[in-house]
């Protein structure tokens, strides 16, 4: 991830304005799964703390310093880094969240094992994603195409996303499906376009515009993960 990249204050500044009720409908999909995540808790590209103080995170960790600066305004404990060299000794955390995060790391992979080595045995992994086969994963994919600096990484599948977990040592216990509401139109002169309120659904779906999923971790003994 560059550190620059979401230096941008006006990144921040979308969730109090066009951003705030998609925001609302996020973090209430989160809401379903967190009294089943172990604590203590951290999450990885935390940025300005949003997400992470509005679930309670104890714990962020960005590789930008002008995010973390507001994160700890928020009072959440900041660390300066990156997922693929995470700061943390082994089992050090119960739940790690990667909220939106996923697709803007440089290996991906590297990060979920990283998460993997950083979690007690019991612990889990909460990914909160943009998937590239729905309306709005679609949607972002364009701008990116466009050349939006914000959205110049591409998005994964849901099964690209069950795949990295597995191949890091996860198994996928819990999805949750939200943000139903369309973009409208894939025009980039067009605004986000989230009208109302949403309760959120249990299981994948290809129309969901965000998608939790939480994975349990599992043991490795003797070069194989226990199911």
């Amino acid at each position: 991830m560059e550190a620059s990249l979401f230096d941008d204050l006006a990144y921040d500044g979308w969730f109090e304005g066009e951003g705030k009720l998609t925001f609302a409908i996020e973090v209430r999909a989160f809401h379903e799964v967190l009294p089943s995540l172990p604590k203590p808790w951290l999450e990885i590209g935390v940025g300005s703390g949003r997400f992470a103080h509005a679930l309670g995170i104890e714990s962020g960790l960005d590789p930008s310093i002008r995010m973390l600066e507001i994160a700890r305004r928020r009072g959440i404990m900041v660390y300066l880094s990156r997922g693929e060299q995470l700061p943390f000794g082994d089992a050090s955390f119960g739940t790690v969240f990667l909220i939106t995060t996923l697709c803007f790391c440089d290996s991906p992979l590297d990060v979920l094992k990283e998460v993997h080595r950083i979690t007690v045995p019991s612990g889990k992994i909460a990914l909160g994603a943009v998937l590239r086969e729905s309306p709005w994963g679609r949607f972002y994919e364009q701008k990116r195409e466009k050349q939006h600096t914000r959205y110049r990484y591409s998005f994964f599948q849901y099964d690209e996303v069950v795949r990295l977990l597995e191949q890091a040592g996860f198994s996928v216990e819990k999805v949750i499906s939200t943000l139903f509401q369309k973009p409208g139109t894939l025009s980039l002169e067009e605004p986000d376009r989230v009208e109302h309120m949403e309760s959120p659904r249990s299981g994948y779906s290809a129309d969901a515009g965000f998608t939790v999923l939480v994975a349990r971790k599992h043991v490795s003994q003797g070069g194989k993960y226990s199911y």
